[in-house]
């Protein structure tokens, strides 16, 4: 661990990443994802200084609606949230936007027990950002951040206080279910019986027309979704010395049924061969061959009830937007559901239309 102190305030930093580890990282993820039938990259690659801030302008496109629908719940029901849990620590997988966190603070501090902040981030410059926003707008409360990989370090979260552990944004949807059952297992045995996970997920819709609907929120008509996929080749050219032509390729977003997820993909425009000189790799692709960078996955209440309860999880609270898009779900440690009548008397659990 090491104390960084910059010019916006003084905070921790938990370096679980060691120089040059997210660059083997990517190596290895290339060379597996590279090498499959059909192709495929994780979605973490998407987020360098160049794709955060694509994402950034994604989420004030007008098809993308999960933002503002979570942004909405989170408006409505912060205090609600503060109230059942009690939490002292927020712990933030993945440093979000400054608002949504800013809705969770303000109603944890205005509950009186704010304390401390943990920001987790895979990449140290979102991480910093984060940790420097907080230090800055909320003096008094403790800064801890940890640059770590949720997929390896949720076991060395800081324990301070009582904790509500969040993950926003519907970026669960991102895990294919294998990925998923074990992320979510690692949360259910980190928490102690009186925290708390708090879990942003996109929500099924139902008719053909929703699914244009979903389909559009992944190519919106500006195109900075397909600028955000294809940024993920200029990484991989960047870091990993290949010559990859973003030109060759197409951006396609699709909806699988069968799967209840969206799929983005990259598409060969003609037969090429990539040449990846990190790693020694040629990699073929025929003319219309794809390779998928991201899910997103879309969930029920009862898909993520018993996913949860498969992890060691109990769902103790459900929250909806009115039109029933987006949840965020409160989820604790089986056999010790959140008990919020001591604290408040307003919490009903119930689905909202």
């Amino acid at each position: 661990m090491t104390t960084e102190t910059r010019a916006q305030g003084l905070f921790l930093l938990d370096r679980h990443l060691a120089d040059g580890s997210t660059r083997s990282a990517l190596r290895r993820d290339v060379l597996a994802g590279l090498a499959a039938t059909p192709k495929w990259l994780p979605p973490k690659w998407f987020y360098d200084e160049a794709g955060s801030e694509l994402f950034e302008q994604i989420t004030r496109l007008p098809e993308y609606y999960p933002t503002g629908r979570e942004r909405a719940i989170l408006t409505e029901r912060a205090d609600d949230i503060a109230a059942v849990t009690g939490a002292s620590t927020l712990v933030e997988l993945g440093s979000g936007s400054s608002e949504k966190t800013r809705l969770l603070l303000d109603a944890l501090r205005a509950a009186g027990t704010l304390r401390t902040y943990v920001p987790f981030d895979v990449s140290e410059t979102a991480l910093l950002a984060a940790a420097d926003r907080i230090a800055t707008g909320y003096p008094g409360v403790g800064v801890h951040a940890v640059l770590g990989d949720f997929e390896r370090h949720l076991p060395l979260l800081p324990r301070i206080g009582r904790r509500l552990v969040a993950f926003l944004g519907g970026t669960i949807g991102n895990l294919v279910p294998a990925e998923r059952a074990r992320f979510l297992a690692e949360i259910a045995r980190g928490l102690a019986p009186d925290e708390a996970f708090l879990l942003g997920s996109d929500l099924v819709k139902g008719t053909p027309r929703d699914r244009g609907r979903l389909v559009r929120a992944y190519d919106d008509a500006a195109g900075v979704t397909a600028r955000f996929n294809l940024n993920v080749l200029q990484v991989i050219n960047r870091e990993l010395a290949a010559d990859f032509d973003p030109d060759a390729f197409e951006h396609v977003a699709l909806f699988d049924e069968r799967e209840q997820w969206i799929e983005m993909r990259l598409r060969s425009r003609r037969a090429q061969v990539v040449r990846i000189g990190a790693v020694g790799l040629e990699v073929r692709f025929a003319a219309g061959e794809e390779l998928r960078t991201e899910i997103s996955a879309k969930f029920t209440r009862a898909r993520l009830e018993t996913e949860y309860a498969a992890a060691g999880l109990a769902l103790a609270r459900w929250w909806t937007d009115r039109g029933g898009d987006f949840a965020v779900s409160l989820a604790v440690p089986v056999r010790h559901e959140v008990d919020d009548r001591p604290r408040s008397g307003v919490i009903d659990g119930g689905v909202h239309d």
